[in-house]
């Protein structure tokens, strides 16, 4: 194994994971300077949910939220391969979205193995964002295997408010034979995850999830908007349907976020809903995962047709 090397933030460390070599650096770095949460423990907490968040990533093109130099410093997307991506880690190159011309594409990352996401969290992606669809082996595009309902309160609305529509979009739902499973975001709101059949294309998806917005909108105006227009939502919980669309991301369950509080998008159980809910840190979904298991499990089985 190669010698590590002296960095400001403590040696390079190779490690290997699943038979690939990567070389760490900067474990010392401080990446979230409220708490002191340092880039190796980063790293420590995405090996320890790696099961679970692979399993909701698995085949999804991939793009990375990073703060190289922590959460107050700079931060940007990225879609494309970075320089450096070693050989082993497997992607898949897609039109850009709304492209008239083959040249523009972009080659996303697939994590498939552990290896993969340590390389990723290696670079200091803290947020980990995915499609509801996934990609073939050869790159096909899949329909959607999942509908995402995002709940987005506007202040002074937060948590509460978000968990008494997440019991109407439950009840909506249910009367369409979908079962959905919320997920605080780790930043204002939530996310309810139901599994659908893989076999109607995106834009339906799509449109269903719109049509139960407005519906909802409709029989609790005064807590419920699904327009994205901002002085209509103070006081009130957005159901952002449109991340259903082909082209939008979500964050992944179980994925960090890049606020001051080292926060992760965690799975809940619909008894905390009637609780006092608050956003769960880095060390709470760990604990949560050893006690309770992967609440999540079930997205992994193929859901029902949605309505036409």
């Amino acid at each position: 194994m190669a010698r590590a090397s002296r960095s400001d933030h403590g040696p390079d460390t190779p490690v290997e994971v699943d038979g690939r070599r990567i070389v760490l650096r900067n474990l010392d770095k401080v990446l979230y300077p409220e708490t002191g949460t340092t880039k190796g423990e980063v790293l420590a907490y995405y090996t320890a949910v790696a099961a679970p968040l692979l399993a909701v990533v698995k085949d999804r093109p991939l793009t990375r939220k990073r703060w190289p130099e922590g959460v107050d410093g700079l931060v940007f997307f990225e879609k494309n391969l970075p320089p450096g991506t070693p050989s082993w880690v497997r992607h898949v190159t897609l039109p850009v979205p709304g492209s008239t011309r083959a040249r523009e594409t972009i080659t996303y990352p697939l994590l498939d193995d552990v290896a993969g996401l340590v390389w990723v969290a290696n670079l200091a992606a803290l947020e980990l964002h995915v499609p509801q669809w996934t990609v073939g082996p050869r790159g096909a595009v899949h329909a959607p295997d999942r509908l995402v309902v995002d709940l987005d309160p506007g202040a002074p609305a937060g948590l509460p408010e978000c968990a008494e529509v997440a019991h109407l979009v439950r009840e909506r739902l249910a009367a369409d034979g979908l079962e959905c499973h919320p997920v605080t975001s780790g930043s204002k709101g939530m996310q309810l995850y139901a599994p659908v059949s893989g076999k109607q294309d995106a834009e339906h998806v799509h449109g269903y999830a719109r049509r139960v917005a407005e519906e909802l909108e409709r029989a609790r105006p005064k807590l419920v908007t699904s327009k994205m227009t901002k002085a209509l939502r103070p006081g009130k919980v957005l159901i952002d349907w449109s991340q259903n669309s082909p082209t939008k991301t979500t964050i992944a369950p179980y994925s960090l976020r890049g606020r001051a509080l080292p926060h992760a998008a965690a799975p809940r159980t619909w008894d905390e809903l009637d609780d006092t809910l608050v956003q769960l840190d880095h060390s709470e979904v760990v604990e949560r995962l050893h006690a309770d298991g992967d609440l999540l499990a079930v997205l992994a089985e193929p859901g029902p047709r949605v309505p036409v």
